[in-house]
C-alpha cells in the first residue's frame, strides 16, 4: 500500500505499488493532472512535482509511470541520493543505463561526448590517454554536446514509442546530471517525450526554469486525512485520533507512521511511568521531518543484531542499484535479517530488490547508529569497491574520523576524474572534502582555492565565497590568498551584483597593488568587465585610475590592454589600435588568447578582425566551456555587425545553455538582448519584443546599463520594422540621457542613426539632432570610421534636403564600411530614397540594387520590402521568388534550411542549434510546401540561386 493508503509508497523507487487499484485519497485533481501530462497529445513537455517529504510525490509518479506503460510509453527513471549528489553525471547514467546500445547507435561526437561523461567506452580512455601523452590537462567534454546528446537519444527513442522520463528525489541528483537534463527539457518541444521531475518542495533545481509548469502537492484536506487514517490497520479513535491528525497536518506519510506509532503494542502498553502513554509521541518543537525520523529511529529498538547491521549498510551505500560487489556485501533479499524490518515498517522486499520505505527512513537508520558503526559500514563498502575509486574514496572518507593525509589525496584524485568528465560541482565538493581530511593547514587551503575553482563553474557565488572564506580562515600565505580572491571575482564578474561586485574586486586590487601587482591586475580585469556591464563611468574611472598606479611590467601587456581596451575603448582607441596586430600574432601561438583579441578588437570597432579571431577560436581551440567569457557577449554582436546572423544566433543559444545551467541570469539576459536584435532584423517582431522584455527582466537597469541599452536597441529596431515610429523613437531616446549623453559609453552610439531615421519619420528631428551633434563633438577624433559613417548617415537623414547629399557620400565613402553589410544597405537606401525624391531616379537605381541584394541575402525582411517598394518606384522590374518563399518562413525555420541547404544532415543541424534531429526535420517538413519544393536536394539551387533586380534598359 502507498503511504495515502496505509503503506509508504517508496519515495526512493519505481517499484509499483501492490495493488494498483487500491483507493488513492486526496489527490485525485493531482492525479488527473499527471495522466495529462503522460498523455502524447499533452501541450507540456515537462512538469515538475513538487511537496514537502511524505506527500507522496512518489506514489503519484508510479502512477503515472504504470498509466504511460499500459499506453505504450518508454519509461527511463531515475532518483536522486545524497550520497551519489557528489558523483558527476551519475542520475544521467542511472537513467541511460537501459539504454545502452540506443547511446552506442549515436553519431560519434555525441556518443563520445557522453562514453566521456561517464567514464566509459574507448573514446574516454583513448582521449585520457591522449592527453596523458601530450602532457597536458585533461579536457572535459563539451557540455553543450552532452546536452545535445541526451536529446538526440530521447528523440530517437521517440521514433518507435512515446517517452516518459521520471527523475524523483531530483533535489539530490549531481549537478551535471541536472544541466544535461535540463538543456533537454528546455528542448523538447514537438518530441514525442515527456519529462516528469519530483522534488522537494523548497530546493531550486539548477537549470530548470522557475516558470516550467509545475504541480505542487499540498496537504490533505481534513477530509481525505480522516479517512485515510479509518483505513489502517489499526483505526486511531478519540484523543489519539485527534493528536495525529493536530501534528501530523494533513501529511500523508506522517498519518500513516503516528498511527502506527501510536497503535504499536510499545505504545498501548500501560506504563508505571507513562501511564496514559497512548497515543502518538508528542511532537515538541522538532519540525516533522525530524519527528517522522525519531519515530522511525524508535522502531530500531528490539531488531536483531543481524538486521541492524544489513539495515545500517543499505543505509550507507550510494542508492539501491550501486555496484554488483557491494550489493553481494548485503543479506540477500530471503534471507532471515529482512522479516523484522519489514514488520516495522522500515522496508519493502520486491523480489530480489530490497529498498527503504521512504529517504526519512534511510536518514534515521544511518544517523541512529553510533560512530563507530557508521565507520564499519563505509569501511565495508570501501573494502568492497576496490574497482570503483570514486565511490571507494567517498566511504574511505565518511569512515574517517579526523584528517587522514592518504584519503584526502583519494579524493583530490576523485576530483581530477570529475573535472575530466565536466563535473565541476563534484569535483568542487570532493575537494572541500580534501581540505577537511587534510592534516597540514597549507594543504588544507591549497584545496579550497582549488574548490573554488571548479565551484566557480556551477555559478554558485555563495558556495565560492564560503570557500575563499574558508581559505582566509586556514592561511596567510599571500599567494593563496590572491588566489582565492581571483577565482571569487571570476565568478562574480558574471553575476548581476555590479555595484557590489565592483567595490569588492577594486578594493583588493588596490590593496594588492604595492606587494602584488600581477595579482592585482587580474583583479582589475574583472572589475573592468563589471564597469562595462554597470556602464557607471566612475567606475570606469577608477579602473583607469589604479591602471595607472600599476607599475609598467612589460610581461603582463596584454592584461593591462585588455584593462584598457574595456574601460576606454574610445579615448585610448589609438594607442589600442597599435598595439591589436602585436596582440594577434602572439595569439596565433596561444590559441586560447584568442578570444580575448576578438573582444577588444569588437570593442574597436574592428569587427573584421574581431570575427577572424573569433572563427580561428572556434577551428584551433574549445573556447565553449562551462561558463560565459567575461564580455563573451562580444562574439554574437560581431557576427550581427558582420552580417552572419545565423551564427550569432548560435552563440546566444550557447550563452542561453550555459548560463542558464549555472544561474547566471546576467550571461542569459546579453544573450537574450542580442538574440532580440537578429529578430528585430529579420521582422519577426513580437518575437524580439519578447526576448528584449525577457532581458530586461534578467538585470536592474541601473546595475547593468550595457543590457538596458541593448534591450532598448532591439525594442526600437522592432517597432521600427513594424512601422510604429514614434515607439521606435522612444524606445532609442532612452539609451541616451535627457540631455543627450549615452548612458553608456560605448553600447548607446550605434543607435545614432537608427534615432535620427526614427525621428525624421514622427517629427522629432530637432531634438534627435542635438542628441547627434551632442555625440559628434563628444567622440571628436577618437571615433572610429564606422561610428563616423554611422554619424554622417545621421547628420544626412536630419539634415535639410539640398544639404543631405553630402553625408551620405560621406558615409559611403569608405569601402571598408561594407564589412558592416547592413548599416551600410541602410545608408545606400537612404541615399536611394533621396536620390529619387529629387528626381535622380538614374542615380538611385544603383544603390538601390546593391541594398536590396544585401537585404535579401541577410534575410531582413522589413528593410528586404522597403527596398523592393523604392526600387519600383525608381522603374526597377525586381523579380524575386526566392526571398518572397523564405518570408513565408520563420527565422528559426531560415537558418535550418540554409544548413540543410549547405548539405548538412538534420543530426549536424541539430548539433549547430542545439535542437533533436526530430524538430529539425520537423521544420524542414513544413517549410518544403511554403518553398514550393519536395525534395532537400532542391534547396541548394533555391537558397544559392542568383537573386537579381533589373532595370527596364535590361
Amino acid at each position: 500500500m502507498d503511504e495515502h493508503t496505509g503503506g509508504l509508497g517508496a519515495d526512493t523507487g519505481r517499484t509499483p505499488d501492490p495493488d494498483p487499484g487500491e483507493p488513492f485519497l486526496g489527490r485525485d485533481a493531482e492525479l488527473a493532472r499527471l495522466f495529462r501530462a503522460v498523455d502524447p497529445a499533452s501541450a507540456d513537455p515537462v512538469l515538475m512535482l513538487v511537496g514537502d517529504a511524505g506527500t507522496g510525490k512518489s506514489a503519484l509518479l508510479d502512477r503515472a509511470v504504470r498509466k504511460a506503460e499500459a499506453g505504450g510509453a518508454r519509461v527511463l527513471s531515475a532518483e536522486g541520493s545524497e550520497a551519489e549528489s557528489s558523483l558527476a553525471y551519475a542520475a544521467l547514467h542511472q537513467l541511460l543505463r537501459p539504454v545502452a546500445a540506443e547511446v552506442d547507435a549515436l553519431p560519434e561526437r555525441q556518443r563520445a561526448a557522453l562514453h566521456t561523461a561517464f567514464g566509459t567506452g574507448p573514446e574516454a580512455y583513448d582521449r585520457f590517454r591522449a592527453d596523458q601523452d601530450a602532457g597536458r590537462a585533461p579536457a572535459a567534454p563539451d557540455l553543450m554536446l552532452i546536452g545535445v546528446a541526451v536529446l538526440s537519444l530521447l528523440s530517437a527513442l521517440g521514433d518507435h514509442h512515446p517517452v516518459l522520463v521520471v527523475l524523483d528525489d531530483a533535489q539530490w541528483c549531481d549537478r551535471a546530471s541536472l544541466d544535461a537534463l535540463a538543456f533537454a527539457a528546455r528542448r523538447l518541444e514537438s518530441e514525442p517525450v515527456t519529462m516528469l521531475i519530483g522534488a522537494r518542495a523548497d530546493d531550486q533545481l539548477p537549470g530548470f526554469d522557475r516558470r516550467l509548469p509545475t504541480l505542487a502537492l499540498g496537504p490533505l484536506d481534513l477530509t481525505a486525512a480522516a479517512r485515510l487514517l479509518d483505513l489502517q490497520p489499526q483505526r486511531p479513535t478519540g484523543r489519539t485520533r485527534q493528536r495525529i491528525l493536530d501534528q501530523a497536518g494533513g501529511n500523508p506519510l506522517a498519518l500513516v507512521e503516528l498511527t502506527r506509532a501510536a497503535t504499536a503494542p510499545s505504545a498501548t502498553a500501560p506504563s508505571a511511568t507513562a501511564p496514559d502513554a497512548a497515543g502518538p509521541p508528542p511532537a515538541g518543537p522538532l519540525p516533522l521531518t525530524a519527528h517522522l525520523e525519531r519515530i522511525f529511529a524508535a522502531r530500531l529498538t528490539g531488531l536483531p543484531a543481524t538486521t541492524t547491521r544489513a539495515l545500517l549498510l543499505l543505509a550507507a551505500m550510494d542508492s539501491a542499484d550501486s555496484a554488483p560487489t557491494v550489493l553481494a556485501g548485503l543479506p540477500r533479499a530471503d534471507d532471515e535479517a529482512w522479516p523484522p524490518a519489514e514488520q516495522a515498517g522500515l522496508v519493502r522486499r520486491t523480489g530480489r530488490d530490497v529498498r527503504f520505505r521512504h529517504p526519512l527512513v534511510r536518514s534515521a537508520v544511518y544517523h541512529s547508529a553510533s560512530p563507530d558503526a557508521r565507520r564499519e559500514a563505509h569501511l565495508r563498502l570501501a573494502g568492497m569497491l576496490r574497482d570503483e575509486p570514486d565511490r571507494r574514496a567517498w566511504h574511505r572518507a565518511a569512515a574517517c574520523p579526523g584528517p587522514d593525509a592518504a584519503v584526502s589525496a583519494d579524493l583530490e584524485l576523485t576530483a581530477a576524474r570529475a573535472l575530466r568528465r565536466g563535473g565541476h560541482a563534484a569535483a568542487a565538493k570532493a575537494l572541500e572534502r580534501a581540505a577537511e581530511l587534510a592534516p597540514r593547514r597549507e594543504d588544507s587551503a591549497r584545496l579550497l582555492v582549488e574548490a573554488a575553482s571548479a565551484a566557480v563553474f556551477t555559478g554558485d557565488i555563495t558556495w565560492v565565497e564560503e570557500l575563499t572564506a574558508g581559505t582566509r580562515a586556514r592561511t596567510d600565505d599571500a599567494a593563496l590568498l590572491t588566489a582565492a580572491a581571483v577565482q571569487a571575482g571570476r565568478l562574480a564578474v558574471l553575476t548581476v551584483r555590479h555595484a557590489v561586485v565592483f567595490s569588492r574586486l577594486a578594493d583588493t586590487a588596490e590593496q594588492l597593488t604595492p606587494a602584488q601587482p600581477a595579482a592585482a591586475l587580474d583583479l582589475l580585469s574583472g572589475a573592468a568587465v563589471v564597469s562595462f556591464y554597470s556602464g557607471d563611468d566612475a567606475q570606469r574611472h577608477r579602473v583607469q585610475d589604479l591602471l595607472r598606479s600599476l607599475p609598467d611590467d612589460a610581461s603582463l601587456t596584454d592584461v593591462r590592454t585588455w584593462v584598457k581596451a574595456v574601460s576606454g575603448p574610445v579615448a585610448d582607441r589609438a594607442e589600442l589600435l597599435r598595439l591589436l596586430p602585436q596582440l594577434a600574432a602572439e595569439a596565433r601561438t596561444r590559441p586560447e588568447r584568442l578570444t580575448t583579441v576578438g573582444i577588444m578588437a569588437w570593442l574597436l570597432d574592428e569587427t573584421p578582425r574581431a570575427v577572424r579571431a573569433f572563427d580561428e577560436a572556434f577551428d584551433r581551440w574549445q573556447t565553449q566551456g562551462a561558463l560565459p567569457e567575461g564580455l563573451g557577449g562580444a562574439v554574437a554582436w560581431a557576427y550581427v555587425e558582420r552580417g552572419r546572423w545565423d551564427q550569432a544566433r548560435e552563440a546566444c543559444a550557447r550563452t542561453t545553455a550555459v548560463g542558464r545551467a549555472a544561474g547566471l541570469d546576467h550571461a542569459v539576459a546579453c544573450a537574450a538582448a542580442v538574440d532580440a536584435t537578429v529578430l528585430a532584423f529579420q521582422g519577426d517582431a513580437a518575437a524580439a519584443r519578447a526576448r528584449a522584455e525577457e532581458a530586461l527582466a534578467l538585470v536592474d537597469p541601473l546595475e547593468s546599463r550595457s543590457v538596458a541599452v541593448y534591450a532598448r536597441r532591439a525594442l526600437g529596431a522592432a517597432a521600427a520594422a513594424a512601422g510604429a515610429h514614434e515607439t521606435a523613437y522612444d524606445q532609442l531616446r532612452t539609451v541616451f540621457t535627457a540631455v543627450g549623453a549615452p548612458v553608456h559609453h560605448h553600447a548607446s552610439y550605434p543607435a545614432l542613426a537608427d534615432l535620427a531615421a526614427a525621428a525624421v519619420r514622427c517629427g522629432r528631428r530637432a531634438e534627435a539632432t542635438a542628441v547627434v551633434e551632442r555625440a559628434a563633438h563628444a567622440l571628436a577624433d577618437n571615433a572610429s570610421p564606422r561610428l563616423r559613417a554611422l554619424i554622417s548617415r545621421a547628420r544626412g537623414l536630419l539634415a535639410d534636403p539640398e544639404d543631405a547629399e553630402a553625408h551620405f557620400r560621406a558615409a559611403l565613402a569608405d569601402p571598408e564600411q561594407e564589412h558592416w553589410p547592413f548599416e551600410h544597405a541602410q545608408t545606400l537606401l537612404d541615399l536611394a530614397e533621396w536620390l529619387r525624391r529629387r528626381r535622380r531616379v538614374a542615380e538611385a537605381r544603383g544603390p538601390l540594387t546593391a541594398a536590396l541584394e544585401t537585404f535579401r541575402r541577410l534575410g531582413a525582411r522589413p528593410w528586404t520590402e522597403r527596398a523592393r517598394a523604392e526600387s519600383r518606384a525608381a522603374g526597377l522590374d525586381v523579380t524575386d521568388p526566392t526571398p518572397d518563399a523564405l518570408a513565408e518562413l520563420s527565422p528559426q525555420q531560415r537558418r535550418i534550411v540554409r544548413l540543410a541547404a549547405r548539405g548538412l544532415t538534420n543530426r549536424e543541424i541539430g548539433e549547430q542549434l542545439f535542437l533533436s534531429p526530430r524538430t529539425v526535420g520537423s521544420h524542414l517538413y513544413r517549410s518544403f510546401p511554403k518553398l514550393g519544393i519536395t525534395a532537400r536536394a532542391q534547396l541548394r539551387d533555391l537558397i544559392e540561386g542568383p537573386l537579381t533586380a533589373v532595370g527596364p534598359e535590361g
